[in-house]
């Protein structure tokens, strides 16, 4: 395959739609791609377009032990409803042998490292071998985020899909209402951005909708798109991948 030039692709694809962005990128990849999803209402837009340019598509989904029970029905009927290919990803660690060697309440003692367990670490290992990873970030949704690109190659040679990129909340909100599309059952009571269940509260700042994340913390990332973006710091005490021990 060609080296893609990305500088070019991005000024091009700063004014395409989503659906044209993901068409060329499974076009382009398949099947050394894939997409990442929360499932949380904001998730729905990306989601829905993927349903009608490539079902085929793997959604990858990051079971993490602590999701919402809501989360969990809600994905699942997301993906009965629309016949999209739900790929679910886990630490390779067991949860007796991470409770053995952290405790129960890592989340809350060092919510960095207990993220790059149950999320980067897993996400890492399930994008090895892709070409391509698709997600749904948006430049509005926090200052990490504030200068992604369409397209971005990591230092590991992945080309990470952002079609939502320069969508704003507006936008993902106009989509839904379009659509029709449904609301995660936990939106109505104030969860703008939904992850963890012990690391999610209701938003102080309704402007900003992942004022509800690590509430108290000084964090508003877990490093799926930080760490997996760039060559960031890992957390010190992070276990080496795949190490079951």
């Amino acid at each position: 395959m060609p080296k893609l030039d990305l500088q070019r692709l991005n000024r091009e694809f700063e004014h395409a739609t989503p659906h044209e962005i993901i068409a060329w990128a499974v076009e382009t990849f398949w099947p050394d791609i894939a997409m990442s999803s929360s499932f949380q209402t904001q998730s729905l837009p990306l989601l829905h377009i993927v349903s009608q340019v490539a079902p085929q598509l793997p959604i990858i989904f990051l079971d993490t032990g602590y999701h919402f029970p809501e989360t969990l029905a809600f994905r699942d009927h997301i993906v009965r409803e629309w016949g999209l290919t739900l790929r679910v990803v886990r630490s390779d660690m067991s949860r007796a042998e991470f409770v053995r060697r952290y405790g129960a309440d890592l989340y809350r003692r060092d919510p960095d490292l207990c993220c790059y367990i149950n999320k980067v670490e897993p996400m890492r290992r399930a994008t090895e071998g892709l070409r391509a990873w698709i997600s749904g970030i948006r430049r509005d949704q926090s200052p990490a985020r504030a200068n992604i690109r369409i397209l971005e190659q990591t230092p590991h040679g992945v080309v990470r899909v952002h079609p939502l990129a320069n969508w704003t909340r507006r936008d993902v909100w106009r989509y839904i209402a379009q659509h029709n599309l449904p609301h995660h059952p936990l939106l109505e009571r104030g969860y703008l951005s939904i992850g963890c269940a012990p690391c999610t509260q209701p938003v102080t700042n309704p402007e900003d909708e992942r004022s509800g994340r690590w509430q108290g913390r000084g964090k508003v990332e877990c490093g799926l798109h930080t760490v997996l973006r760039t060559p960031a710091q890992m957390p010190a005490d992070a276990p080496e991948g795949g190490d079951n021990a």
